[in-house]
């Protein structure tokens, strides 16, 4: 590039200085371009100028002015794959903005939490994939060009976004720490389209699907209420965000009356709602065992007259989940999540001399809570001495039989809604891609319910965002993970994947079975050649004409036979050995077994148990990590399934 100013359009006004032409940082050397479509360009110039861009194919050339802050935006046809061409912005000046090497072809945007973002070589050296060595040795494609978005969050919607790498670059060994599949998925699509491939790396590690969506398409996914509320509070605004986080965190508590003690907090209460329980330590495993709630928490502190009336540090190491902290009845501190340690600053008016009241209201949302850091941890830090809180603690469980309202999880800020959306695909809208592919899920396991909806809504979101509501999407299904359970009709992670594969009844999706590919112990599956190679037939069938099979026969018909299930498939299937694995039937009940299986023909299996004499459903590979072995005829997986569901 001859000449490019990445400075935000506001800072170049504010400076009084000649503005120059300043595009999106995304819009680089080395580029690629979708084939035949219709390329946006919009920047900053100085307000008034006669912006013009050229690109040396047929037809690439058009003309604006920038409006009174300097805004601009010019369209131009995009020729068919090919390159490399020059593309060059002017604004009159003489100092052009020159665009070299960019090249025509078929872009894809790669998103999704780690599975997607998992490099070849891995993360410092861990993790990697199969074969690393030999795909970093034979990866010089300077056909195949990477554009890698850098980890950013906002609160609205932005119109440029960081990249790494200075932008655009040709793959080679160099370029190995970005996504793996994006990699492999652009190389098989290259080999077999035999045009430029150019892919949008946009993908962060344990992030939440509602992180990835925006806000308008969040407003009717139920659960996310207070999240968007929060965000309306704060007015948006990138420098709210521990601001929104502790909006939530009084939303959260005032939603499950826990805002508020109901008691004397300055005074250590009694009675027959009140016990005792250690500190540190988790309630479940003491006075509260399987208790998910609110419980309020007292002990008292003896301070010297020293002490009165100056700030102190109130130390309470880890908490698990939230807190709400009083010191002699006045709220002093409180957060929404068990990431961080507690210290609250008290200040000197509600110090005394002598008998001191600590009230904590703990909540747990789920597994072990309680006040749980090490004892050295939680004291009072006063006067110059340390003052020990641990040891017996007053306790009184709040709701103790009502259910508590979910948390919005932001132990991290790319946990909150919408953030990651704004920063790191709204400003892509105007960059044509062919389709997206996406690998995300894990993070959502445990909520398959509003996954379902969620999911879809993130669909249309991006369709809505790129103007083109057949926009490819294809994604990739959970893989198996963690212990193998014969019988789990119950499993979070068969649930996560069934409302995945329920996106199927949007038009132009399409998904990848990684059911087999899984491990058990590590939820990062390292073959991910195959998940490329599985995502990229469905394109080359579907958006490329190839003559190739993208999916296994599926489950057309069930029907009972005395104390039989009679599944029929819509195709050829086999299993992978004699015995064939991964089916349970149940019964109306929800009693389920392991199934007795056997293949009739091609396409038929019969299914029974002598546990279950009248089966009314029938479930395959349903389960957290599930050993199935039937494929169609040509290795493919058959997708896990439920009659029932």
């Amino acid at each position: 590039m001859k000449k490019v100013i990445f400075l935000a359009a506001g800072a170049l006004l504010a400076s009084g200085v000649s503005a120059k032409v300043v595009l999106p940082k995304f819009f680089t050397d080395n580029m690629v371009v979708q084939q035949n479509s219709t390329l946006t360009v919009p920047g900053t110039a100085a307000p008034g100028a006669k912006v013009s861009v050229k690109a040396d194919w047929n037809g690439g050339e058009a003309t604006v002015k920038a409006d009174k802050d300097g805004r601009f935006s010019l369209s131009l046809p995009t020729p068919a794959a090919g390159g490399p061409f020059t593309v060059v912005l002017s604004d009159g000046t003489g100092d052009d903005l020159v665009l070299s090497n960019v090249l025509s072809g078929e872009v894809w945007l790669c998103s999704g939490q780690s599975n997607m973002e998992m490099p070849v070589e891995g993360w410092g050296g861990m993790g990697k994939i199969m074969n690393s060595d030999v795909v970093v040795a034979t990866a010089q494609h300077p056909d195949i060009r990477l554009l890698q978005l850098t980890k950013k969050i906002a609160l609205s919607p932005k119109d440029d976004a960081e990249v790494s790498n200075g932008g655009w670059v040709m793959y080679s060994p160099a370029t190995m720490n970005s996504s793996a599949i994006a990699y492999l998925y652009a190389l098989r699509l290259h080999e077999e389209l035999g045009v430029p491939v150019g892919v949008i790396d946009s993908s962060w590690g344990g992030t939440y699907a509602e992180a990835w969506t925006g806000y308008d398409y969040l407003q009717d996914v139920p659960g996310f209420e207070m999240t968007l509320e929060a965000l309306r509070n704060v007015g948006f605004d990138d420098g709210g965000v521990d601001k929104l986080i502790a909006e939530l965190h009084e939303s959260y508590m005032r939603a499950n009356g826990l805002d508020k003690p109901g008691f004397d907090a300055a005074k250590m209460q009694s009675g027959k709602r009140w016990g005792s329980m250690e500190v540190p330590g988790y309630w479940e495993n003491s006075v509260l065992p399987g208790y998910d709630g609110g419980v309020w928490m007292q002990r008292k502190v003896v301070l010297p007259a020293s002490a009165a009336g100056n700030d102190l540090v109130l130390n309470l190491g880890t908490i698990d989940d939230c807190d709400c902290t009083y010191f002699n009845g006045v709220k002093v501190g409180g957060m929404g999540d068990c990431m961080h340690k507690r210290s609250y600053t008290v200040p000197g008016n509600l110090v005394k001399a002598g008998d001191n009241v600590v009230t904590v209201c703990v909540v747990d949302n789920g597994g072990l809570g309680g006040i749980c850091g090490d004892a050295s941890e939680i004291n009072v830090q006063a006067d110059g001495k340390t003052y020990p809180l641990a040891g017996e603690w007053g306790y009184m469980a709040q709701n103790l039989d009502e259910p508590l309202k979910p948390m919005p999880d932001v132990s991290w800020p790319n946990h909150i809604s919408t953030s990651i959306y704004n920063a790191m695909i709204n400003p892509l809208r105007v960059m044509p891609v062919h389709g997206v592919i996406w690998y995300q899920g894990c993070s959502n396991v445990g909520r398959p319910e509003q996954y379902e909806p969620l999911f879809q809504a993130l669909i249309r979101n991006w369709r809505d965002l790129w103007k083109n509501d057949k926009m490819p999407f294809y994604f990739v299904q959970l893989a198996g993970f963690m212990q193998p359970i014969n019988v789990q009709p119950d499993s979070n992670w068969a649930l996560l994947r069934n409302s995945q594969a329920k996106a199927l009844s949007l038009p132009n999706t399409g998904m990848a079975v990684a059911i087999d590919l899984g491990n058990p112990v590590d939820i990062h599956p390292t073959n991910k050649q195959e998940v490329a190679r599985r995502l990229s037939l469905i394109a080359l069938n579907r958006d490329y004409g190839k003559d190739c099979v993208y999916e296994a026969p599926v489950c057309v018909s069930s029907k009972v036979e005395g104390n039989k299930m009679v599944l029929k498939f819509n195709g050829a299937v086999k299993p992978t050995s004699s015995a064939l694995t991964g089916f349970i039937i149940g019964d109306k009940d929800g009693k389920f077994a392991y199934a007795n299986a056997r293949l009739e023909g091609t396409d038929t299996i019969v299914l029974s148990s002598p546990l279950v004499s009248k089966p009314t459903a029938a479930r395959y590979n349903w389960a957290d990590y599930p050993g199935g072995n039937l494929y169609g005829v040509t290795g493919l997986p058959v997708a896990p399934f439920a009659t029932d569901k």
